[in-house]
């Protein structure tokens, strides 16, 4: 087992995404027709997955079916799930529906390759995961594509929206939910930068504290919503907001 304190945070990083997708869960229960809240559900689960595989690495060794499941979860799903929630916020339902089904496609392809391809056994290390031990180097280049997709949607998504509330009174809440969710959203991308060029420690980090920022902005962003409700409706009703809950 590794005696440095970084390689365990994938550890933290797995109970935080767990904590999170349950709160997910019981949000989309409340609102089942939310495509939105289904996919960020799902990318925050697959998170929690990849995060998980990583722990499993650090405290048993490397096996080749936990390496298989860090590379789908981590560098083909990290954070296209995610992304394709605020897909459905941004665009239309139709075209949000096609643009899943060529997700789903495009992942299946690339999941089904990570799976055909050999491993080579010289490139393993003990207690770390890197693409590196596949034999097939060029399915690694199916993964920016996907990346892009995760970084033009869920990133450019949460600017977007920060800045489309930026002028709206009442709504500054939004405005930073949206900002620290853009600045969570980007930290395991920059890790996984990192990672490629065998720095994996910093690809936990960034994933723990990209993950954490990315709640906070949820909860602002959730936070201010049902306040601007409360609001509205006791400007209209009178009522407090103790009567409206």
């Amino acid at each position: 087992m590794s005696t440095n304190p970084i390689d365990y945070l994938p550890l933290a990083s797995t109970v935080v995404a767990a904590s999170f997708t349950v709160v997910l869960w019981r949000h989309w229960r409340s609102k089942p027709d939310a495509r939105y809240l289904l996919w960020w559900m799902i990318g925050v689960a697959l998170y929690g997955v990849g995060t998980s595989t990583e722990a499993l690495t650090t405290l048993f060794g490397w096996n080749e079916i936990v390496f298989r499941a860090w590379y789908v979860s981590g560098a083909l799903l990290g954070g296209a799930p995610l992304a394709q929630g605020t897909v459905y916020l941004l665009l239309p339902r139709r075209k949000a529906d096609r643009l899943a089904v060529w997700l789903f496609t495009y992942v299946a392809m690339a999941t089904s390759l990570v799976v055909a391809s050999p491993i080579v056994r010289e490139a393993v290390e003990e207690h770390h995961l890197s693409g590196d031990v596949l034999g097939w180097q060029w399915v690694r280049l199916l993964s920016p594509v996907i990346n892009l997709y995760a970084v033009t949607f869920l990133v450019g998504g949460a600017i977007w929206s920060a800045w489309r509330y930026r002028s709206q009174p009442g709504a500054r809440w939004r405005v930073w939910g949206n900002a620290v969710i853009a600045t969570g959203a980007i930290l395991p991308g920059i890790g996984g930068g990192f990672a490629r060029f065998g720095m994996v420690r910093v690809l936990y980090v960034t994933e723990l504290v990209g993950l954490s920022l990315i709640w906070a902005g949820y909860r602002l962003i959730v936070g201010d919503r049902g306040e601007s409700v409360h609001r509205a409706q006791r400007e209209t009703t009178g009522m407090t907001p103790e009567m409206i809950t």
